[in-house]
């Protein structure tokens, strides 16, 4: 369209939004806050293009009242920039013709605007009323008259320009993204409202109104995000290589002197990748959810880059905790009451009957068979290392290490979380045009480890041995963090908690590697996250649409509305087996984390 002008019209919906260009003065980065709607239209205000542009506007209205018998056009501009920048009220104006007809839909459009929080501040909206809406300065897009023939109302949004510093020429992106995600949020569920009382279209819900269809850049932008993540595999560069040996040295000393473990040589640059990691333009990216969810996992990467430099320096622990987080006070408390009143000693997982790691190579290779049988995406294959230590999934792959010796009450709950969560979630996640998803979102191991122990329950094998191990994990990470050394940490485990010397070693070695790790507080919060999203009603099958963290769980429902995701194609074995269902149906109603190991003993193992 002539002067950078662009009409975007996702697929026929019952309203257009409109951003008309000042012509006299610089209007910084107002048309950007429209751009994220599935139906809508940035142009030049000029009066040279006056008519052609009222006949654009007037076929586009004539063919969704077609379609719906009613249209809605919001146009949108800025309000004055007549304060300081630090001074500007976060006020709104909502400009109505004077029929009276969308009392429901201005009254949402009021509500939704008035959620808008900037840097703390509330927003105040104000409602105008006059025969014509439009910005100062210009002519109304169409005459009442002709919105009345068409069937179209005509609301206008004055939106308060605190995105910018009009007289330094300046813009705020960050202000202007929240701003961003505040208005489209609003218009949609304006239209929603508009839609199901004045049009016969009935959308399931006011995000079924988002965009669906995308320009280039941001699947291009998807693309490079996964790749530069793809190019290290965070958890094994930080893994210790040669554990066995460790504990074998450590052990003839008599526990007495820190244990020295051998890392991987890395096989990048991390500051050669973030280079690349921040060439990638993701202000490209119009929509504002997938904007932000880009934007967080640039940081992610940005973080894990960091700590891959700083593997073997205090400087580990602070990125480990900004990437994983810490141990609250509520966490310690749970972890403790389970370590106080689970035994040490229990039947659970008896050390006579085992399987090597090769036994359970051949039962994980028929688990994921199974899958296949699901879906021919499956491409995952299992390998026995003997530089890990423990049971692991890489990027699909099932690694185990060849030291293994796994009990053979424990097989059928490490296939559900092993296989049935993580290589399910990876295939799912490579199933999405949205390569995030398998790469894994920030914060993502939190659910994922939540949604892997529940599964171990749905399986009939979650132990108490199991949870005792996982609340020690977190005991043993509180310590850390608070300065004790790894013998500290070892003798803590050993003569408070009294664990096995040789699973004090392990839980120790987990929480020190690198330099000091917080990940293995994912599993018990992530499993206590999941109790209360069960609890809630929350539905299991959803969360296994690929790898996202806790707080993206609105955000991917909200892409599930748009249509933007796909169905999953695995589905976890557990979920269909008669007992797994039934404990599942008990979980809900569980009121402790306790309960999954006094319940679940009472019921049957899967065959």
């Amino acid at each position: 369209m002539p002067d950078g002008g662009r009409l975007h019209v996702d697929r026929a919906l019952p309203f257009l939004v409109v951003y008309r260009r000042p012509v006299r003065r610089k209007d910084l980065d107002t048309n950007l806050l429209v751009r994220g709607e599935a139906s809508h239209l940035t142009v030049s205000g000029s009066a040279k293009h006056r008519e052609g542009l009222a006949r654009l506007v007037d076929g586009v209205i004539g063919v969704l009242r077609d379609t719906y018998g009613a249209v809605l056009l919001i146009e949108v501009w800025a309000g004055p920039d007549d304060q300081e920048a630090e001074d500007q009220p976060l006020r709104f104006g909502i400009h109505r013709s004077k029929c009276v007809r969308l009392g429901s839909t201005l009254d949402v459009l009021d509500r939704a605007l008035g959620e808008v929080r900037i840097k703390g501040q509330h927003a105040l909206v104000e409602t105008v009323a006059a025969t014509n809406v439009f910005p100062p300065g210009m002519r109304p897009l169409m005459t009442a008259q002709r919105a009345a023939e068409l069937h179209c109302d005509v609301i206008g949004i004055e939106v308060p320009p605190v995105y910018r510093d009009a007289a330094a020429n300046a813009t705020f992106p960050l202000v202007r993204r929240a701003l961003h995600r505040g208005i489209s949020r609003s218009i949609q569920r304006a239209v929603f409202e508009f839609t199901r009382s004045q049009t016969s279209h009935r959308p399931p819900h006011y995000q079924a109104l988002g965009r669906r269809s995308f320009n280039k850049s941001l699947w291009q932008v998807d693309r490079d995000l996964a790749a530069v993540s793809n190019t290290f595999d965070f958890i094994l560069q930080v893994t210790p290589t040669n554990v066995d040996e460790a504990w074998s040295r450590f052990r003839r000393g008599r526990f007495e002197r820190e244990p020295d473990f051998a890392s991987r040589p890395l096989k990048i640059d991390p500051s050669l990748v973030k280079r690349d990691l921040f060439r990638i333009p993701l202000e490209r990216v119009e929509d504002p959810t997938l904007a932000q969810l880009l934007r967080d996992q640039q940081s992610e990467i940005d973080r894990k880059l960091t700590m891959l430099g700083d593997r073997g320096t205090p400087r580990f622990l602070y990125g480990s905790l900004q990437v994983y987080g810490g141990v609250p006070d509520a966490l310690m408390e749970v972890a403790q009451d389970i370590l106080a009143r689970v035994p040490p000693r229990s039947r659970d997982e008896s050390a006579r009957r085992t399987i090597d790691a090769n036994g359970f190579a051949l039962r994980a290779q028929t688990e994921l068979d199974y899958y296949r049988d699901q879906s021919p995406d499956v491409v995952s294959r299992v390998e026995v290392r003997r530089d890990i230590s423990a049971l692991t999934v890489s990027r699909g792959n099932v690694l185990i290490p060849a030291s293994a010796k796994i009990p053979l009450s424990r097989v059928d709950a490490l296939l559900a979380h092993e296989i049935g969560t993580h290589v399910v979630t990876y295939v799912n996640g490579r199933a999405q045009r949205f390569r995030q998803l398998y790469v894994g979102l920030p914060g993502y191991e939190e659910l994922q480890e939540g949604i892997a122990v529940v599964a171990e329950y749905l399986a009939g094998g979650l132990s108490r041995p199991r949870l005792r191990l996982l609340a020690a994990r977190v005991v043993a990470s509180r310590h850390m963090i608070e300065g004790a050394t790894f013998v500290e940490v070892f003798r803590e485990l050993d003569r408070t908690y009294d664990f096995a010397h040789r699973t004090a070693f392990a839980i120790t070695t987990r929480v020190f590697r690198g330099g000091g790790l917080t990940k293995d507080v994912s599993y018990l919060r992530g499993l206590l996250g999941m109790l209360d999203y069960l609890g809630k009603g929350g539905d299991y099958p959803s969360l296994l649409v690929g790898k996202f963290g806790p707080e993206h769980i609105p955000i991917i429902e909200e892409l599930r509305w748009r249509e933007v995701l796909v169905p999953s194609v695995l589905r976890p074995r557990h979920l269909d087996d008669p007992a797994g269902v039934e404990r599942l149906a008990a979980l809900r109603k569980s009121s402790s984390v306790l309960d999954l190991v006094t319940v679940g003993a009472r019921k049957g193992r899967r065959k």
